[in-house]
């Protein structure tokens, strides 16, 4: 007998949800099932600021329902003004579904980031890392003012974790970002709002592992490397904050750490000049970048006049192949005296990897 009652009480506590309850004077022809109501009731869409509209659910609740009893009974909820107490996902990330206390529910657009189609017009290579090799340091300009947020496009470190090492020559190459060590596992957020240019698998990147490049409206590309997955696709836009992946330690990597990289036309800078990794903060809203800044010697700290002196220091030169039409990494790599696995650590790409009339890489 008390089975029976429990599983009453549970019948009439689900009738009298305002998701599943029906008009009493509805017409049976006209009634709809809960997934019929869910998906065709006339909805608000909402911004930023949540206007409280009243739906057809808050008038089915404050008409009443019956209790076990029979008995008209009225529903209580937050004293008249619905209050939200959860947010649903939808198969759009821009859009939202807010449920509120009295069983009523509204859509809630998420702002896209206010991108200029341009930026995925130029040097737009989703199948390589690197894009601008026709680009030389000596075509840029001086000094150019790059804002990095605004009121509308905001700002998030990349990844928390202790910097492990920075943007430097090292072991006789250019380590051209910084290394993180952020735990196993841990997101790996966009810095800021842009398009995924690149989100590709180890197998096709080489040394920078499951990687994902971003370019921005400002004409800067980040570069967040060795995750052990990433969650966004190419073309997907993406605001700063997002979780565009996981720290691993795929690739060229000793270790669990972000490798992120600024670049500016393909041209790499040290990343500590936009971040204050220590600390977590952004170094300034706009950035004023400078030819020099593009030496690997170049770096946080320095004054200008350090900097251009450092700048004017030469790397060890390497050697390039241009690649013409029917070459081959073993064609190139038995040219030079050297192997295909050595031009494949060189210029962080695969074995099976195509080879574009024009291309550079690097064979000594």
């Amino acid at each position: 007998m008390e089975t029976k009652r429990i599983l009453f009480i549970i019948f009439i506590l689900l009738s009298t949800s305002s998701v599943f309850a029906q008009d009493i004077e509805q017409d049976t022809t006209e009634k709809k099932n809960w997934f019929q109501r869910v998906f065709t009731r006339p909805t608000k869409i909402i911004h930023d600021t949540i206007y409280i509209y009243e739906t057809e659910a808050e008038e089915e609740v404050q008409e009443g329902v019956f209790d076990e009893d029979g008995d008209d009974e009225e529903m209580e909820h937050s004293g008249g003004i619905p209050m939200p107490f959860d947010t649903l996902s939808t198969n759009d990330k821009y859009l939202k579904v807010i449920l509120f206390d009295n069983g009523s529910w509204l859509y809630y657009e998420v702002p896209k980031p206010d991108l200029p189609d341009f930026i995925s017009n130029d040097h737009w290579m989703t199948d390589q890392v690197h894009a601008y090799y026709d680009i030389n340091v000596k075509d840029l300009p001086e000094e150019l003012d790059l804002i990095l947020c605004d009121s509308t496009h905001g700002w998030h470190i990349p990844g928390y974790g202790r910097m492990v090492s920075t943007y430097k020559l090292r072991k006789g190459h250019k380590h051209q970002g910084v290394d993180l060590g952020i735990p196993f596992g841990e997101p790996i957020y966009a810095a800021f709002d842009g398009i995924v240019r690149v989100a590709l698998p180890t197998k096709y990147t080489g040394g920078y592992g499951n990687v994902v490049v971003l370019r921005h409206a400002n004409g800067l590309e980040t570069y967040y490397g060795h995750m052990t997955k990433y969650v966004v696709e190419t073309d997907d836009l993406v605001k700063a904050g997002e979780i565009i992946g996981y720290c691993g330690s795929t690739g060229r990597s000793s270790g669990p750490h972000l490798h992120f990289e600024t670049r500016y036309m393909g041209q790499s800078f040290d990343p500590e000049r936009i971040f204050d990794f220590e600390s977590g903060t952004l170094r300034d809203t706009i950035f004023t970048l400078k030819k020099h800044y593009f030496s690997i010697y170049s770096h946080e700290g320095q004054s200008d006049k350090e900097s251009e002196v450092a700048a004017t220091q030469v790397a060890p030169k390497n050697v390039t192949h241009t690649v013409k039409k029917g070459d081959t990494l073993s064609g190139i790599a038995k040219k030079y005296g050297t192997t295909v696995k050595k031009i494949c650590k060189l210029n962080n790409i695969n074995e099976k990897k195509t080879l574009k009339v024009g291309q550079k890489l690097i064979v000594q």
